[in-house]
């Protein structure tokens, strides 16, 4: 199979350093607005790549909740196969794929789990029936058929009938907290723009580097 025929040049936009925000969060937002109103389904929604202890990689979409100084936020099953690499090898991953603006932003950093307060805080603003699918869902494990999860489904809406619906002991908020973000603007001739922030150390000022395309 061949997709020679899908090739495209990309010439909607460019990126220049004189353009960045000063630092990587508020150029995301700003980019974040523009797929928002350019109404990009599900804009939030992010590759997130992680790894076993012997460099095993798996990837899956995931979408993000929280943004803010601390780093981007999104929520799982601490028992998941991401949960299950996570807290063996911290380091991940994320990919923004605007493709209908020509963008994309890459995110790589240290993974560590938000405070239980956050996690059920979230947890209680989610609609009732995704609460009870929490509980239902074993993620990423074996399932004989759908009918085991209906079956779970009923069962637990029998029993918080009528009260509030607690977060599993076994889910809860993740925090990536970047060490480099790449903005990528698509361009002619391949010759894309990729300016990446990047800090040297924990902590330290942002660095704005260009890479090659």
């Amino acid at each position: 199979m061949s997709f020679a025929d899908l090739r495209r040049d990309y010439s909607l936009a460019g990126l220049a350093e004189k353009d960045l925000a000063k630092d990587p969060f508020r150029q995301f937002e700003a980019w974040f607005q523009e797929a928002e109103a350019a109404k990009i389904p599900e804009p939030n929604a992010m590759v997130l790549a992680t790894a076993t202890k012997e460099g095993r990689p798996s990837t899956r979409t995931v979408l993000l909740k929280g943004l803010d100084g601390r780093g981007f936020t999104f929520f799982s099953n601490y028992e998941s196969r991401k949960g299950r690499e996570l807290e063996a090898n911290a380091y991940a991953s994320l990919t923004f794929p605007w493709i209908a603006l020509e963008r994309q932003v890459l995110v790589e950093g240290t993974v560590t789990k938000v405070s239980r307060e956050e996690s059920d805080a979230y947890f209680q603003s989610r609609p009732r029936s995704s609460q009870l699918g929490a509980w239902v869902s074993q993620q990423s494990s074996v399932v004989r058929d759908r009918t085991v999860l209906e079956s779970s489904m009923k069962a637990l809406e029998q029993k918080y009938a009528g009260t509030d619906v607690p977060m599993p002991p076994y889910w809860g908020g993740y925090r990536l907290a970047p060490e480099s973000v790449e903005f990528w603007q698509g361009r002619r001739s391949r010759l894309h723009d990729r300016l990446r922030f990047r800090r040297e150390r924990s902590g330290g000022d942002w660095i704005v580097e260009r890479l090659s395309p």
